[in-house]
């Protein structure tokens, strides 16, 4: 069964997804914009036999709790920095990686800061790869080198309202009768917290850092090489199929599949990426 906790990481109040056994390995679930862990809902059934799985709800996601902006700045290094301390609370000293969208920048500095904790990796439309960047940045790109209120407005314009916050599950998957529509709804609702679509805004300009470290994720790719799977929405509109096939140049052992869906390949595709966890995770050695 799946279990819903909160744990207090300095001023935030982490909320949580568990379930399996904590003495079987750990899979740390990882979500992306403008999700939170609610996305994991059915892939963790399928896998909480053989695992310990977590999934925490990102600040400024979900039903964590977190201070208001400016008393805590909205960043990746900080979104960072309060999942690492989410995982010394709940003592988690080596687990594996699911990340997806914004779970990716989030998972890799984890990997960075602390390499020795990170027994696998699986991307499920996680991009660390310039190729892997679609025409759809290119609002984003315009925020990031002139981030003035009239860029701010169009970023809002074009991915903070309700049609493109369900587009993003819908658009590229085989029938969109098979997603969920409580799924945006949720996402949405959440959003309309007292300054939350501001936290977006912010988070969406910080992101040009996560391109910046792109060169360190390479690099820890190729030292570590740790056992990976980059598994795809091929019809992702953000990122696209050159973003999955990159990971082979920094860590020749990444394998690489794509699924006939879009971005959030969960809604359609949980069965096969689960089996496909399961593959990769059960071929790692036992330890101590």
């Amino acid at each position: 069964m799946v279990r819903f906790h909160t744990v207090a990481v300095g001023a935030h109040k982490v909320f949580y997804r568990e379930a399996g056994d904590r003495s079987r390995p750990t899979l740390l679930l990882l979500h992306g914009f403008p999700s939170s862990s609610h996305m994991f809902r059915n892939l963790i059934p399928l896998l909480a036999d053989r695992f310990h799985i977590v999934a925490p709800d990102l600040p400024g996601f979900g039903f964590t709790e977190s201070p208001a902006r400016p008393a805590f700045a909205y960043s990746f290094d900080n979104l960072a920095k309060v999942i690492e301390g989410f995982t010394d609370a709940l003592g988690l000293h080596r687990y594996a990686l699911y990340v997806f969208d914004y779970g990716a920048p989030v998972g890799f500095r984890l990997a960075l800061s602390r390499p020795e904790r990170v027994s696998a990796i699986v991307s499920q439309n996680g991009n660390a790869y310039e190729q892997g960047l679609s025409e759809g940045w290119s609002v984003l790109r315009t925020y990031w080198r002139e981030p003035n209120a009239a860029n701010r407005e169009a970023v809002r314009a074009a991915q903070l309202t309700h049609e493109a916050t369900r587009w993003q599950y819908v658009h590229g998957t085989p029938d969109p009768l098979q997603v969920a529509p409580e799924a945006w709804e949720l996402d949405w609702a959440l959003m309309q917290r007292p300054d939350n679509i501001e936290i977006q805004l912010d988070l969406f300009l910080d992101y040009a850092s996560n391109v910046a470290l792109y060169p360190k994720f390479h690099d820890y790719f190729r030292i570590h090489r740790p056992p990976f799977l980059a598994i795809w929405g091929r019809n992702d509109p953000f990122f696209l199929p050159p973003g999955a096939e990159a990971f082979k140049t920094d860590n020749p052992n990444a394998q690489v599949r794509f699924l006939d869906t879009g971005h959030f390949a969960l809604e359609t595709h949980a069965a096969e990426i689960g089996a496909a966890i399961g593959e990769l995770l059960g071929r790692l050695p036992a330890e101590g």
